[in-house]
């Protein structure tokens, strides 16, 4: 079963509609106002990029968004741009702890010692 997503002609709110064949569902209505001039739309897509992909395009001079720091995905990437440019095959310990620091970023202050 698909999901739609409708727009309303009358507020613009899009609305998320589970759908039973190809048809358009009978009576639907907005969410927000009640009003029943709903158009089909099409939805946004995401894409998830592969992690080569990602060392691959990441450029340590470009701006970042905040996106980019919220994303743990992205911890270790000029570390491992670094060893990638200078021929070094990571060690699997680097691995597994950029792995830990990706899956758990607490975990690293939990293991600092001083």
């Amino acid at each position: 079963m698909p999901i739609y997503e409708y727009k309303c002609s009358a507020c613009g709110h899009v609305s998320s509609v589970l759908v039973q064949g190809f048809k358009d569902p009978e009576g639907l209505s907005c969410e927000q106002c009640g009003h029943t001039g709903l158009a089909k739309i099409i939805s946004a897509a995401n894409y998830h990029s592969s992690h080569s992909d990602r060392l691959a395009g990441y450029d340590p001079r470009s701006r970042k968004s905040d996106g980019f720091f919220k994303d743990t995905r992205n911890i270790g990437l000029e570390a491992e741009r670094m060893l990638k440019k200078a021929g070094v095959e990571p060690t699997e310990d680097f691995k597994n702890k950029l792995e830990r620091a990706r899956t758990d970023p607490g975990s690293v202050l939990k293991d600092y010692k001083p």
